[in-house]
């Protein structure tokens, strides 16, 4: 059981994310709903993997992003626009398409567990 953050800004989505990891037998950590709150729990959070949402608020959540690959968490993007939403610094990077397929997370978090 992996321990997954969640940096989502919308609640129902939030919540919904929170169930999907629940039900693939992991346990969601946060949700982080704005840029700081989501760089304190990149800082300094125990978790095993990330789903960060691009957009919070208004903000980009790139920031959040750097903070794991220094730290070596694996974490994908989610995002309405799919990999099309990121920007070229992040391009490598995959990118959720909302709204999410609960088989394709458990992919994500399956593929990020065999390349660590």
């Amino acid at each position: 059981m992996a321990r997954i953050l969640i940096v989502e800004d919308e609640v129902l989505i939030a919540m919904l994310l929170e169930d999907i990891v629940t039900d693939l037998g992991h346990h969601p950590v946060g949700p982080a709903m704005r840029l700081q709150p989501a760089l304190a729990a990149a800082e300094h959070e125990d978790f095993d993997f990330a789903i960060l949402d691009i957009n919070l608020a208004g903000q980009q959540s790139f920031p959040v992003a750097d903070c794991l690959l220094r730290r070596g968490i694996p974490f994908i993007f989610a995002s309405g626009y799919g990999q099309a939403g990121l920007n070229e610094d992040y391009a490598r990077i995959p990118a959720l398409q909302k709204p999410y397929d609960p088989g394709q997370i458990a992919r994500m978090i399956e593929g990020s567990a065999r390349s660590a």
